[in-house]
């Protein structure tokens, strides 16, 4: 991985992390992952007209990593009611880096030792900081396997895209993928609120909205970087954005961060300089 392919991946970690800190601000999860489709709409429609249709070729990957994305989504807020968000989200970002890398070396020709090696230990990394409250309870369950199968479909729709965007333009293919797929969840609150949502203060819909196009910023970069064609490492740099989520919530949400995080934390650096040799 070249220098300028890891900083638009850490960059995109940021952004990411950013747009996690924002959504948890929302009290309506339902609002707010609707909003966030809704900034879909909005910026993918105007950057599709602007750049017109994509290839021919590309809208089979265009629909199925959409399909992909929703189930993900819908999975995400799944996870989100079911389980504590400090440990349900680092399971699903951390099982993901693995799996992606597991496919690259059953069907991909493999990856460097050091390479694989980085993967696992920022996946480590990751999914140690969903035990950093203690060993699950049987409670704890169901948000963890919702948010395990969360893992397995960003893993999915990151695959897809990273060989779409080998043959398609990433702003044609990033503007259609998040336009085909933004109206669910907006629908799915009207459907589910139908007047109700009228009430919705102002100043959430401008939060959720702006958590969108936070949200697609991030990850039209991971896009960006997937065409270097060093998918595994890039599904794990852009996974640090736990770390970074953690750092922001120490410092502006009051969150605590103790040894057990720092020791994470330590680990996906450790990872990080792994699969950057």
């Amino acid at each position: 991985m070249s220098v300028a392919v890891v900083s638009i991946t850490l960059l995109a970690a940021v952004l990411h992390a950013t747009w996690n800190a924002i959504a948890h601000g929302v009290s309506d999860r339902l609002v707010g992952f609707a909003l966030i489709g809704l900034a879909y709409v909005v910026v993918g429609g105007a950057v599709a007209l602007l750049l017109g249709l994509p290839p021919a070729h590309a809208w089979p990957a265009i629909l199925v990593s959409a399909a992909f994305h929703t189930v993900y989504t819908l999975l995400l807020w799944a996870s989100y009611q079911l389980g504590e968000f400090s440990q349900v989200y680092p399971v699903a970002r951390g099982t993901a880096p693995w799996v992606v890398a597991l496919f690259e070396v059953v069907f991909g020709g493999g990856l460097p030792w050091w390479e694989l090696l980085g993967v696992a230990v920022i996946s480590l990394g990751l999914l140690s900081l969903a035990l950093d409250g203690g060993r699950p309870t049987r409670a704890s369950l169901p948000g963890l396997a919702a948010a395990v199968a969360t893992g397995l479909f960003i893993a999915g729709y990151t695959l897809v895209d990273a060989e779409a965007v080998a043959t398609t333009p990433v702003p044609v293919y990033a503007a259609w993928m998040f336009l085909v797929q933004g109206p669910v969840l907006p629908l799915i609150a009207v459907v589910r609120r139908g007047r109700s949502l009228l009430r919705v203060p102002w100043s959430s819909l401008a939060v959720g909205f702006v958590g969108g196009v936070v949200s697609l910023a991030a990850y039209g970069l991971v896009l960006v970087a997937q065409t270097s064609g060093a998918t595994a490492a890039v599904a794990a740099l852009r996974e640090t954005s736990i770390v970074i989520g953690a750092v922001i919530g120490t410092l502006f949400l009051g969150e605590r961060f103790g040894w057990r995080r720092a020791v994470a934390a330590a680990v996906v650096v450790v990872g990080i300089v792994l699969v950057d040799l």
